[in-house]
């Protein structure tokens, strides 16, 4: 079994999880980071996804993140989120429904070049790869 390490995720409005894990799986902005014990020290972005930590009983706690940076030394890890929740906060149908929303908003039912639509396209598409990172993280929790 690995050796334990010290983890402390915090965002802005709030520290969600300080304790120490075996494992962290993050999803950094070039593919999912694998962490253990005396991994190489490292600083990366983090783009919205899941976080795993498995903890030492094997027991897996699983959270969102919308973006931000995690700080790797061989000892302890630190996470540094945009916004961040438990995946057992989330609330799946609001998720569900703004998706749905945001999926409409982005479509032109006509087909025509909608201008006005375009300035807000990429924030749109930021939404919806949050969103769906939101319910693939309760999706994960629930496994």
């Amino acid at each position: 079994m690995s050796t334990p390490f010290q983890v402390y995720i915090v965002s802005p409005d709030r520290a969600l999880f300080s304790g120490e894990v075996v494992q962290i799986v993050a999803p950094a902005e070039y593919g999912e980071l694998g962490i253990l014990s005396n991994h190489i020290p490292l600083i990366a972005t983090l783009k919205p996804g899941q976080v795993r930590l498995t903890k030492s009983d094997g027991e897996e706690e699983v959270l969102y993140v919308s973006g931000g940076f995690i700080e790797v030394q061989s000892k302890q890890t630190i996470i540094l989120a945009d916004e961040a929740a438990r995946a057992a906060e989330l609330d799946e149908e609001k998720i569900k429904e703004a998706k749905a929303r945001a999926e409409k908003l982005i479509k032109s039912p006509d087909g025509e070049i909608n201008y006005e639509r375009m300035k807000n396209y990429e924030k749109m598409q930021i939404e919806l790869v949050q969103l769906t990172a939101q319910l693939a993280a309760i999706r994960r929790h629930r496994q």
